[in-house]
């Protein structure tokens, strides 16, 4: 996962457990999204993700708790023409 996201990606956090190594509970809201600052390409010490996220709230997090949002995709604005209408 640590491949697919980059500094500047959106993610959404999907858990909000306590933290594992110590137990507290995290600043994180579940479904909030956040901004990818930087990511540590190390191991976290869970075992579970290969890379650590800082989102800028405390020091840096478990990839394992985001899942990467869709880029937004080019809005185009539709313009109708002004439709004619025929008098009988």
């Amino acid at each position: 996962m640590s491949e697919a996201i980059g500094p500047g990606d959106l993610v959404i956090c999907v858990n909000v457990a306590p933290n594992h190594a110590t137990g507290r509970a995290v600043p994180l809201v579940a479904g909030e999204t956040y901004r990818v600052r930087d990511i540590m390409d190390f191991a976290c010490p869970c075992g579970r993700g290969d890379a650590l996220l800082d989102i800028g709230i405390d020091f840096a997090w478990c990839q394992t708790r985001f899942r990467l949002l869709p880029k937004p995709k080019a809005q185009t604005k539709k313009v109708s023409a002004p439709r004619e209408v025929e008098t009988v």
